[in-house]
């Protein structure tokens, strides 16, 4: 089986995606890509990620934390990482995955629960942990099928 590859040789899937992340036969209609190259300011990547978020395409919001983890500078970079982990365990919630959902929500609270730096672009860690743990309780409780569009719209600001 051949790999797409950009020009560098790395290996890139060029295949039409819908909105969990799930990769879609080729020809397929998918939801819009970010590309590869995405570079965005740290502000930038907050808003971008938030549209994406209310939207309700959380493995696209990660995608777009994750190229805010790997700009952001060294002191920034694990709560990029926990902010990118969150927006993973919201698409786990999306695809119905209980089990990763809770994984991934308990890492991502925990690591920027722990953040100890100063906060950055106004967000909102607080509000972000509670929201991670409340996730988790309500997953154990009475399942990932229960959680619905709303819970996955997540506020990545302080409110103003």
């Amino acid at each position: 089986m051949s790999r797409d590859r950009d020009a560098s040789g790395r290996a890139r899937n060029s295949r039409p995606r819908d909105a969990t992340g799930r990769p879609l036969p080729r020809g397929a209609a998918g939801v819009e890509q970010l590309p590869d190259d995405l570079a965005l300011s740290g502000a930038e990547a907050v808003d971008e990620a938030q549209r994406l978020l209310d939207a309700g395409r959380p493995f696209a919001a990660h995608e777009v934390l994750e190229a805010g983890w790997k700009a952001a500078p060294d002191a920034e970079r694990d709560l990029w990482r926990g902010l990118a982990q969150l927006a993973v365990g919201l698409t786990h919630v999306q695809r119905g995955n209980a089990r990763g959902a809770r994984s991934l929500l308990t890492r991502a609270g925990e690591r920027i629960a722990t953040w100890p730096g100063d906060i950055p672009h106004g967000l909102d860690l607080g509000g972000l942990t509670r929201a991670a743990e409340d996730l988790v309780a309500r997953i154990e409780a009475d399942g990932v099928a229960t959680l619905g569009a709303a819970d996955l719209r997540l506020r990545l600001r302080r409110p103003t």
